[in-house]
């Protein structure tokens, strides 16, 4: 059963799935926009390209790799990102980063994906914009965030995977800021760590 997260609110993983998870996918996905003709006619979509992204931290919050789509791949190689969608066609999720819980190094505390607007669109005009958990191993939808239409920012700060007590948690966090890269929401996230 999915939770709709608010931001803010922070689930276990583990009970919302029913049973531990070992590799979990966040999904993001989004529309091109798309204007209306005069009469309609002349209709066209403009494309959009938001980027997932993934930095990793350790225990004294320093970030250890990130993955975004410069490198599809953690070092380890528990964290991979499916490609780089630069126009949101499509139905389902547009981009992936897929987790494997149990490859991440013990020396990582926390994981905090983001959402860019490369092409500088604010988050104003972009259409269906989410981002959720799935269960990797049977694919249900563990948690889902809608990314809220908030104003003229063109980044997010979307969700927060953690350890606690040997468990991972999600925290929804939904901080909204600017810049085209995960490297512009640096400043951002050190709070939420």
């Amino acid at each position: 059963m999915s939770v709709n997260l608010q931001k803010g609110q922070k689930i276990s993983l583990e009970k919302e799935a029913g049973s531990s998870l070992g590799k979990v996918t966040m999904g993001l996905g989004w529309d091109a926009i798309k204007s209306k003709g005069f009469f309609g006619f002349g209709a066209k979509s403009e494309a959009v390209d938001l980027d997932a992204s993934c930095v990793m931290f350790d225990e004294a919050n320093r970030p250890v790799d990130v993955i975004w789509f410069r490198q599809l791949r953690s070092r380890d190689g528990s964290v991979l990102h499916t490609g780089d969608n630069r126009t949101g066609a499509g139905d389902g999720d547009d981009e992936q980063i897929n987790v494997e819980l149990n490859q991440v190094p013990a020396s990582v505390k926390s994981m905090v994906f983001t959402v860019n607007s490369f092409t500088g669109q604010n988050f104003a005009q972009v259409e269906n914009a989410y981002c959720r958990l799935i269960n990797a191993a049977n694919g249900s939808e563990v948690a889902r965030f809608n990314l809220s239409v908030q104003g003229a920012h063109s980044a997010q700060i979307m969700a927060k995977l953690y350890r606690h007590n040997s468990e991972w948690k999600m925290h929804a966090i939904g901080e909204n800021g600017s810049g085209r890269t995960f490297d512009d929401l640096m400043p951002l996230i050190t709070p939420h760590l």
